[in-house]
């Protein structure tokens, strides 16, 4: 049987040996035709705990690690270029000010 590769972007890196991966796919719904958007998450091996969050990677079906694991990381694509968390510090800055 082949195994399943999927690609996507790494949530969660907070666990040891153990990555959150979001997959987003375009699917045309069976009757009316339209496409939308589906997001799923599945979590993956990594044995020397080489992805961080944002990271985008691939990740292939094998055989069940634990209850939720069935997949592993094959390979990191493109590394992330740092964390943007805005939001709350602009809010705060403001504030002071």
């Amino acid at each position: 049987m082949a195994k399943r590769t999927l690609t996507g972007v790494v949530t969660s890196a907070k666990r040891d040996k153990t990555i959150t991966v979001t997959v987003t796919s375009r699917e045309t719904h069976p009757l009316y035709g339209k496409q939308y958007t589906v997001t799923r998450k599945y979590t993956a091996h990594d044995e020397d705990n080489q992805a961080g969050e944002g990271d985008k990677v691939i990740i292939v079906e094998t055989r069940p690690i634990s209850k939720t694991k069935t997949f592993e990381l094959d390979k990191i694509v493109e590394r992330s270029r740092g964390s943007i968390e805005l939001k709350d510090e602009t809010i705060e800055e403001e504030e002071k000010a």
